[in-house]
């Protein structure tokens, strides 16, 4: 198992954290997705998956799930 976390921002509420988890999750050998709200700022987002995920990947089921962007540092 893979754990990785990615700088979320965008999301304000329960609902934004509903839909990126979903999203995120729907990904191939995503198991378990943990989000750390921080409304109006940079949201955690910890993906437990079978193979590492590229930032490419996650940045696509951030697009589907709303308007949501990994941070950049």
């Amino acid at each position: 198992m893979n754990t990785q976390t990615f700088a979320v921002t965008g999301m304000t509420c329960g609902h934004c954290v509903n839909a990126v988890t979903s999203e995120v999750k729907a990904l191939p050998g995503v198991s378990d997705v943990n989000v750390r709200l921080v409304p109006d700022g940079s949201s955690t987002v910890t993906v437990t998956s079978t193979e590492p995920l590229s930032d490419e990947q996650v940045s696509a089921a951030l697009d589907e799930a709303g308007d949501y962007h990994l941070a950049r540092s």
